[in-house]
């Protein structure tokens, strides 16, 4: 029986010298300005004669990235490299044994696209996981060496930064949505032949549990993308990134049609708090859900697949304050129906730190309003290894879009910052420590909320910080989150 697997579109395998350039000149590039702004488009319901003039106007902004990994100790045993590898395993205190072998460094190719002028630029997190030196070649065939700027596995989505300035960059879309039958072009370097572009249709949208991520509904597409395509943009008819390619099924290895991509609109949000703060805040009410099954919803007497069944409440979480327990069924979030786990994950990982989300669950037969503060969700590996904060930090009330704690020398530290938030706009970041709050002076938690609440009652549209930087004073005004 044929094996079936999914695979990334990418990260391994032995890097090729890039043969093919794309054929536009980066000089067209050079205005401060996207170059897919406003392309034209085919009459409405007339298939497109040729793709040249898009691909022409927006490959110079797609780059192939090379990586080098650091191959691990155990491969020169398992490549029979290390001929005293069984005395090493029997005896590995033995002295006088020579150093074991190391063999070379291990090479990966994907692709990316720059989405600023001074050198940002959008790939997946798995090509550059593991990268201990990472080269982008532009479409005019130069090389720079780049830096991880974010990275998050959650949704495989990595940001990177080479210097220089003048870039040819591309905006994802964000004024409409593909539909199932909608033509789409992937530009990217399969095989290390970069440059590349091929072209299909939207197959499906809102494809769920592809990777195993909870924050993303793949984009199904028919266009052909193969291994080093991984981190490389698809276009729709006007030249806008309505994808990032991630992945592929196939039962081989080599495409089979069906690739996977990442919304635009899921990596345009992510990719921005990257740039901003070099990771994704999301929020967390500390509660595991699980869909409802047909068996479970008949033992609940509800309809299957409606709503998020609680199987655990993290001890001291926002939702174990809140009066959340095991076995409530989740119906809606802030008046919204919630349909499944996943739904209900996303709908949370979307609120900012410290709002107020309103739960509405069923109990033992009868419905129950709850309102969570949102926390901080942890890093999906701590999440993984059980590692989850009990309340030893707090959102900032009103919310300033900070998660602070009390500070042994006085005032509240600064351990988090919502990248979207006034405060980080301003400057604020980890380590400050605010002393006041509208010349009021700050040592816990309840002095920041009674601070708010006299700001709010005195209708202030931003509050004044005095924060502790470095051993020095400085003023900070901050505009509340949801302020206008």
């Amino acid at each position: 029986m044929m094996r079936k697997e999914l695979a990334y579109a990418g990260a391994a395998g032995a890097l090729a010298a890039a043969l093919v350039a794309a054929g536009s000149q980066i000089a067209a590039a050079q205005e401060a300005h996207a170059v897919n702004p406003a392309p034209m488009a085919p009459p409405a319901g007339v298939a497109p004669g040729s793709f040249a003039d898009i691909i022409q106007r927006v490959a110079p902004a797609v780059v192939a990235i090379e990586v080098e990994e650091k191959a691990p100790l155990q491969s020169a045993m398992i490549q029979g490299q290390d001929p005293l590898g069984e005395l090493r395993r029997m005896f590995p205190d033995l002295p006088g044994l020579p150093e074991m072998p190391r063999p070379g460094p291990v090479h990966g190719a994907g692709s990316g696209f720059f989405v600023s002028p001074d050198g940002y630029l959008v790939t997946n997190n798995h090509v550059v996981r593991d990268a201990q030196k990472i080269t982008v070649r532009t479409a005019d065939d130069r090389t720079f060496p780049a830096r991880v700027i974010g990275r998050d596995p959650a949704t495989d989505l990595a940001v990177l930064k080479v210097d220089g300035h003048d870039f040819p960059y591309v905006n994802f879309e964000d004024r409409a949505r593909p539909r199932v039958g909608d033509w789409v072009v992937a530009v990217g370097n399969p095989f290390g032949l970069s440059g590349t572009a091929t072209a299909g249709i939207v197959s499906s949208l809102k494809r769920p549990n592809i990777s195993g991520s909870s924050y993303v509904d793949y984009m199904q597409i028919d266009a052909p993308i193969n291994r080093g395509n991984s981190g490389g943009p698809t276009f729709d008819v006007y030249g806008r990134v309505v994808g990032v390619n991630s992945a592929i099924f196939t039962p081989s290895g080599g495409s089979v049609g069906i690739g996977f991509d990442i919304p635009a609109d899921v990596a345009d949000r992510v990719v921005k708090q990257l740039i901003s703060g070099g990771k994704v805040v999301r929020g967390f009410i500390g509660a595991t859900v699980q869909d409802v099954t047909p068996e479970i919803a008949q033992s609940l007497g509800v309809r299957a697949h409606d709503g998020a069944l609680v199987a655990e409440v993290t001890p001291g979480g926002p939702s174990d304050r809140a009066g959340l327990k095991m076995g409530d069924l989740i119906e809606r979030v802030d008046g919204r129906p919630v349909r499944s786990a996943a739904e209900l994950t996303r709908a949370v990982a979307l609120v900012h730190p410290g709002q107020v989300l309103r739960l509405n669950v069923r109990r033992d037969g009868r419905s129950v309003a709850l309102s969570v503060t949102a926390g901080v969700r942890p890093a999906e590996a701590d999440l993984a290894n059980g590692a989850v904060p009990q309340g030893s930090s707090h959102a900032a009330p009103g919310t300033l879009g900070l998660m602070i704690a009390p500070n042994p020398g006085g005032g509240v530290r600064i351990e988090q910052v919502d990248p979207a938030s006034d405060a980080a706009q301003k400057g604020l970041r980890p380590g400050d420590v605010i002393q006041a709050l509208n010349g009021r002076r700050i040592n816990s938690m309840a002095d920041v909320a009674a601070a708010m609440q006299a700001a709010r009652a005195e209708h202030r549209k931003e509050v004044l910080l005095l924060v502790m930087r470095d051993g020095r004073h400085i003023y900070v005004p901050v505009k509340p989150m949801g302020a206008g």
